[in-house]
């Protein structure tokens, strides 16, 4: 579960200024945490449907994010795809 202390722990890792909570590294990181914690779940719980439409939800709006960055700002895409250890 992504406790509010892991949430800002990821927020102030990733953010570009003091008061940034919303730029694409941010949410392209807190999807990333959440994206794994549901596919341990779903790990453990195979028939739970519901969640696996969530994921693959997440796992779209994670992609349409990370394009958005790399038409955007190409060498913070290519840092954060390192440092979160994504495939591209």
């Amino acid at each position: 579960m992504l406790t509010a202390r892991k949430k800002k722990n990821i927020i102030e890792e990733h953010r570009r200024h003091e008061t940034d909570t919303g730029s694409t590294n941010v949410q392209v990181s807190l999807l990333t945490r959440r994206i794994s914690e549901v596919t341990d779940h779903l790990k453990k719980n195979l028939k739970d449907h519901h969640s696996r439409r969530g994921l693959l939800m997440m796992v779209g709006k994670r992609k349409r994010l990370l394009d958005h960055l790399a038409k955007s700002n190409p060498k913070s895409h290519a840092s954060l795809i390192k440092k979160l250890g994504l495939k591209r």
